[in-house]
């Protein structure tokens, strides 16, 4: 199971996600997102890593507010990252599930979910 000096590393990661500076540089997201990345918006879009990539690039929608993120390992390699994400007037339900790769830790799936 991950240590958790790597629990913490994929929460910084996390976090960085949200970030404008993170979501507008095509490069980083290109190093952070598996190639098979998915991801099921919380708009019920489906994205594939080529479209959330160019998606964000566009992105003006303000500060992400983090809150309640938690790290569970769950395999060897595997990280599940848990939180609640606040823009403006909508609320969602987050998961990223993370893989360490030789290159490091790299996210491959993400789902939000809306909260009333």
């Amino acid at each position: 199971m991950p240590e958790s000096s790597d629990l913490d590393l994929v929460l910084a990661l996390e976090r960085e996600l949200q970030a404008p500076a993170c979501r507008s540089d095509a490069a980083r997201l290109e190093e952070l997102l598996a190639p098979e990345f998915t991801e099921f918006g919380a708009s019920g879009q489906v994205w594939s890593r080529t479209e959330i990539i160019a998606e964000l690039a566009g992105e003006d929608e303000g500060v992400i507010e983090v809150h309640d993120l938690e790290a569970r390992g769950v395999g060897d390699d595997v990280v599940l990252v848990l939180w609640r994400s606040r823009m403006a007037d909508r609320q969602a339900l987050r998961s990223s599930l993370w893989h360490r790769e030789p290159s490091g830790w790299r996210l491959v799936h993400h789902q939000g979910t809306p909260t009333g």
